[in-house]
């Protein structure tokens, strides 16, 4: 990834729309029933982008960087723990799960119930056993709001790598086309 443009089907699964802003942990049931009312299907290979209004959020401090709002989970993210959610992580082979929050799944999550699990178990899951990609901190709530208005889930997503020495996680700045038009949205998050 960090030679090559990273480029598939993007589909769009829009938490905001669905639960607004406010921390809340995303279940599998509720998911699916989002995905659901929003006729949205994953498939193998799709590239799984989850809009949640965290991008905005931190756009709206304008420059001025609240970190008790940004500490607070101002927005819905899925439920890390809940092992279907990752059974479906599994099963449906995809090749990444894109946010615009901070880290895809709830975070600080749900305390386990074991005496040693992980802190981030959807990141155990995919990013150790998996080896599925994982974005975070995209700017998605423009396109988001474009595919809804529109009626559409899917698109085609290009994002290719800044080339930086050493970074944990580069920018990615994302594309779509629809309806044969291209559209460039950079990651202004920075």
């Amino acid at each position: 990834m960090a030679a090559h443009d990273v480029q598939g089907r993007g589909v769009m699964i829009d938490l905001e729309a669905h639960f607004g802003r406010g921390e809340k942990f995303v279940s599998y049931d509720e998911l699916m029933r989002i995905m659901d009312m929003d006729k949205v299907e994953v498939g193998e290979g799709d590239l799984v982008c989850f809009r949640t209004g965290y991008d905005r959020v931190i756009l709206g401090m304008n420059k001025n960087p609240d970190a008790a709002t940004l500490a607070a989970s101002p927005c819905a993210a899925l439920d890390g723990r809940d092992e279907r959610i990752l059974n479906w992580i599994t099963k449906t082979g995809i090749v990444a799960l894109i946010s615009d929050n901070r880290a895809v799944e709830a975070s600080p999550s749900r305390p386990c119930e074991e005496d040693h699990c992980a802190s981030l178990p959807l990141h155990a899951h995919c990013l150790f056993k998996l080896g599925v990609y994982l974005g975070e901190i995209w700017l998605l709530s423009d396109l988001a709001d474009w595919l809804r208005a529109h009626g559409r889930s899917r698109f085609l997503l290009t994002a290719p790598p800044l080339r930086l020495p050493a970074p944990s996680a580069p920018p990615p700045m994302p594309s779509r086309r629809c309806d044969s038009r291209w559209f460039l949205r950079r990651n202004a998050l920075h």
